[in-house]
């Protein structure tokens, strides 16, 4: 009679065994940090009250756009990530619900668009990359496509697609929500994937989203004036 005892012993000593191994490979996935994550570490502390403007913005990208704008001709903006990450790092980023988000990253690489960061749950710090494929369709219309989203090393994207589409829901639920706004239209692109006309305004003039290039390290994007909107 004792050997089905030590047989059934045996078999959930194992199977603990399994599950200890799942546990560990799944952690030492989620706390992967990707070779290509390499955030720019700021001289500059970063503004508590978020009112400073990075200089890149304030002093290059800023004034190209608004000066095209103005124009009333077509005219091209080029983005650097080097120096969006720069930028980027004098910024402070949210905490919120216990989690907090730093140390952000933007990529430029062939036709896409790589975001990373690290959220910091409760001590435990998890790199969070979210893969961008844009893409205009024949309409002229944008999409953001997110094409993958990894914790670590672990691919969640269809968790992720999933919670985005419950929190844009929630969001249009809650209350009144200018959809005309280009903020919202970027969010529910990214969120719940519908593409948006990309017409906004500059000041007092209105701009469209013409074409881009994503090359490595590079974002170039044709503008051209567009008609007032009502």
């Amino acid at each position: 009679m004792e050997k089905p005892k030590k047989s059934k012993r045996r078999k959930l000593f194992y199977w603990l065994l399994v599950d200890a191994a799942v546990a560990v490979g799944v952690f030492s996935l989620l706390l992967h940090r990707p070779s290509q994550y390499h955030p720019v570490l700021s001289t500059v502390p970063p503004d508590p009250n978020g009112e400073r403007v990075p200089r890149y913005i304030s002093h290059e990208l800023a004034p190209k756009l608004y000066n095209g704008a103005q124009s009333r001709r077509p005219f091209e903006m080029v983005v650097l990530d080097k120096n969006l990450n720069e930028a980027l790092a004098q910024q402070t980023w949210l905490q919120e619900a216990g989690v907090a988000l730093s140390a952000p990253a933007v990529l430029f690489v062939s036709g896409h668009i790589v975001l990373m960061g690290t959220a910091d749950v409760k001590g435990a710090n998890f790199v969070v990359t979210v893969k961008l494929g844009p893409q205009l369709d024949e309409k002229g219309c944008l999409n953001l496509a997110v094409e993958k989203v990894k914790v670590g090393a672990m691919n969640v994207t269809p968790l992720a697609r999933m919670m985005g589409r419950k929190m844009y829901k929630e969001r249009l639920d809650t209350g009144p929500v200018d959809t005309d706004d280009i903020r919202t239209k970027i969010a529910a692109s990214l969120l719940s994937g519908k593409p948006f006309d990309p017409v906004f305004l500059v000041d007092d003039k209105w701009v469209r989203l013409q074409s881009f290039q994503i090359t490595p390290g590079k974002l170039i994007a044709q503008l051209v004036p567009a008609k007032p909107r009502k």
